[in-house]
Order: C-alpha cells, then sequence, then structure tokens
C-alpha cells in the first residue's frame, strides 16, 4: 500500500509497506478512522519520521501509545501541541532535563523542537481509541516498530536509546549494544518515577556519548 511518510524512511521500510501484516494493519487502521474517534489525526501517524529523518537520527525515546484524550496526541510519543496543558509523565521529563543539564522549565510541551535536532520520538503503537488506552495494541503496529528500531540498529551508527519502563526496556534486546548506547529507567509516571526516573541523567549521559562520537549535543 502507499504510505505518506519522510522517504528516507520510506525506502528503509519499504519490505515493511509491502509485508502481507502491514495490509491488515492498514485495514484496521482505516476502519478505526471511519467508525470512531481515534488519535492523533490521520495526518500525523507518522509525524515522529517525518519531523526527524533516518539519517539524523542520534537519540531515541521509546514510548508506548499516543496520548487517548481530546487534543493531546501529535504523532511525538510524549509530546503535545502549544497551548495544550503537558500531561504528568511530560511534566517528570521537564523536572529531570532541569535538574539533570540546568535547561529551563519549556513554555509548552511540544517536542518538535527536539525531533529537529534528531531526536526520533516513537511510540511503539502509533494509532489509540479516544479513552481506550491500548487500545490498538496487538494489531502489528509492534511489528512495524520493532522493525524501525532493528534498522536503527543495523544500519545507524552511535544512537543513544532512552527506555522508559518495561515495555520500553524489552525492546533493548533488539539493539546492538556494541554500536550504540542504550539507557533505562523506570518510566516517567507519577507511578514510577520517583523509583527511579528522577536522577537518572540520561539527558547529560546522551550528549556526553553524542559529543563523544562526534555527534552535536541535544539541546534538551
Amino acid at each position: 500500500m502507499e504510505v505518506r511518510i519522510d522517504s528516507t524512511w520510506k525506502a528503509v521500510l519499504a519490505d515493511q509497506f509491502q509485508a502481507p501484516y502491514f495490509e491488515g494493519l492498514a485495514e484496521f487502521v482505516r476502519n478505526a478512522y471511519a467508525t470512531t474517534t481515534v488519535y492523533p489525526p490521520a495526518g500525523r501517524i507518522f509525524a515522529a519520521f517525518d519531523a526527524c529523518p533516518f539519517p539524523q537520527v542520534k537519540v531515541v525515546i521509546l514510548g508506548q501509545d499516543p496520548y487517548h484524550g481530546p487534543g493531546q496526541a501529535n504523532g511525538l510519543c510524549f509530546s503535545v501541541n502549544p497551548g495544550v496543558p503537558a500531561p504528568p509523565s511530560l511534566q517528570n521529563i521537564f523536572k529531570e532535563v532541569q535538574a539533570d543539564t540546568a535547561a529551563p522549565l519549556p513554555a509548552d510541551g511540544d517536542l518538535s523542537r527536539w525531533a529537529s535536532q534528531g531526536v526520533l520520538l516513537l511510540n511503539t503503537t502509533l494509532t489509540v481509541e479516544a479513552h481506550r488506552a491500548a487500545s490498538h495494541q496487538g494489531h502489528g503496529w509492534e511489528t512495524f516498530t520493532d522493525a524501525v528500531i532493528r534498522a536503527l540498529s543495523e544500519k545507524g551508527e552511535n544512537i543513544v536509546f532512552l527506555l522508559w519502563g518495561s515495555p520500553a526496556i524489552r525492546k533493548g534486546a533488539m539493539i546492538d549494544r556494541t554500536r550504540h548506547l542504550v539507557l533505562t529507567s523506570p518510566h516517567p509516571s507519577p507511578l514510577s518515577a520517583y523509583r527511579g526516573f528522577f536522577g537518572n541523567h540520561h539527558f547529560s549521559q546522551a550528549n556526553a556519548y553524542l559529543q563523544a562520537h562526534g555527534k552535536t549535543p541535544v539541546q534538551w
């Protein structure tokens, strides 16, 4: 099927778009948008890829599924559009950034400024039905995003993977740690942030690794 996505990603993932599972996934997603309220807006499903072309990726942050409340999800994991209050997990991310790097708290929760610097903000499931967390898991998105992670591991160089919480940490098994840096901690959710997300120093560690490998650090 024809997928509107950044051309560099289209080339890297061409085999996925032709795979039988993706046809089934596409049919499920089309039907879901036609019959229910689904987030993010249909034109933003692949926003993370469009905002961060494959050759530019230097950090990957993994989320699970998009925010399922009205007006929140914008296709970049953890991110919300300007003017939308930052959800609790994102507030905690900003608190750790501030504590770790002394960066000021941002004016809004729009993480496109990270994406434009090479941070791939990837949910492992790219769509969700309104008010039903995890409702689109198990329909093929995980197969697709696993392929994304493998492609980055195999074809990228010196990428930092930030894996927060058990579902994300399990994805670390697909990543070649001789070529990349994998940092893990509990999730920034209020339920777990105080169990080790706060104080993980992932943002400063990521920048130190990038600089050690000749890459520009991220302005968090």
